[in-house]
């Protein structure tokens, strides 16, 4: 293929779409360096600023999200949706890819669909354990769809799929940082067990409430130490109450952690939401971890994401509703028992798959060569 390649990559939404993205495009750069990628996204979504800052183009596409309980609410949806369609062709007629990328999110269907009416060879990476509504109608005419667990020719042809893995943030593989370098980082005390406990950017209401209602426990831990990030959405209201109550030693609050490698090295044990993207990392870095999945995600994918790891032993589930009362309990017992601990390790490692992005962009190269 003597012309420069061109790739559009669409989706978003969330760091979880985003980074795999990111990190895919990064690959493609990497093996080819003339390489023209653009990307297109949702308006008012957390790409339009991420995706310019890693050093690459985005269009943005006015589409949105259906809402399932107010199906009145769905008419202005549908005209932003035919919108989306008729810019997303103006897009695609403008740039000519060779190949289309769809990550997950608003944007990858009008996208998609698009390249794959006028005959483009298009990739889908399916991220989750239980395939998007989206992607499931996008393997219809998709060429490669990318997976990261076992199973999933009940959603999708066989013959399309490949078993590659999610692709992570690459900055979490720099093993340079020590552990007790990471722990006083913090300012917490290195030789202590140490939990991690996040909810994602925004936060995730139920693990705060997790920790807010058992504050006299965490306090009772000699050899227990916390790093809580709260999220911004929650944070006022969190550090109001510790204001009031008094917030222990041993736990360092947080709206924020802008450094999660750091956060990782610190960590014995993890405590989050069951994104497919975070799971990948936990996979990558082999870190025990407890999840608590969202009862708010479509088709409840991400409890179906953690039943995957917790039948083979990687992982440990609580769920949403039981995490007020037993969450903080369970976690304090297994980051103080050793070989459960190095259990959890040894089985969530052998999921790893540290050549994702590798392996698609290969894909995706390989596509638009054809």
């Amino acid at each position: 293929m003597n012309e420069v390649l061109k790739v559009i990559i669409s989706g978003g939404g969330t760091g979880g779409h985003i980074f795999p993205a990111v990190s895919i495009a990064n690959e493609i750069r990497a093996k080819c360096p003339e390489a023209e990628i653009l990307f297109v996204g949702a308006e008012g979504r957390m790409e339009m600023q991420r995706v310019p800052a890693a050093g690459y183009p985005i269009k943005g596409l006015p589409v949105a999200g259906f809402d399932r309980k107010n199906l009145l609410k769905n008419i202005p949806v549908l005209f932003k949706l035919l919108k989306s369609r008729s810019m997303a062709r103006q897009i695609v007629k403008e740039f000519q890819p060779q190949v289309a990328v769809g990550v997950g999110g608003y944007a990858s269907g009008p996208t998609l669909n698009v390249c794959g009416d006028m005959g483009i060879p298009t990739l889908l990476q399916e991220q989750n354990s239980y395939a998007g509504v989206t992607n499931k109608l996008l393997a219809k005419h998709a060429s490669r769809i990318c997976v990261a667990y076992d199973g999933m020719e009940r959603f999708f042809p066989a013959e399309k799929i490949l078993f590659t893995g999610n692709p992570v943030r690459q900055n979490l593989l720099d093993d340079t940082l020590s552990k007790d370098d990471a722990v006083r980082a913090f300012g917490l005390v290195p030789g202590k067990r140490t939990i991690l406990i996040v909810g994602g950017s925004l936060g995730a209401r139920t693990v705060n409430e997790s920790i807010l209602g058992n504050l006299p426990l965490v306090r009772q831990q000699g050899s227990v130490q916390f790093i809580w990030q709260t999220g911004k959405y929650y944070s006022g209201e969190i550090h109001a109450e510790l204001e009031r109550r008094g917030c222990p030693a041993n736990l360092v609050v947080m709206d924020f952690i802008s450094d999660m490698r750091q956060a990782y090295a610190a960590a014995d044990l993890v405590i989050s939401r069951a994104g497919a993207g975070s799971i990948s990392e936990f996979c990558l870095l082999g870190k025990p971890v407890i999840l608590v999945p969202s009862p708010n995600v479509a088709e409840d994918h991400q409890t179906k994401n953690a039943l995957a790891l917790v039948q083979k032993e990687a992982a440990l589930y609580v769920p949403d509703a039981d995490a007020r009362r037993t969450l903080l309990p369970l976690a304090i017992n297994t980051v103080t028992d050793h070989e459960k601990l190095d259990a959890l390790s040894r089985h969530i490692r052998e999921l790893a798959k540290p050549n994702a992005a590798s392996d698609i962009a290969d894909e995706v190269i390989r596509l638009a060569r054809q």
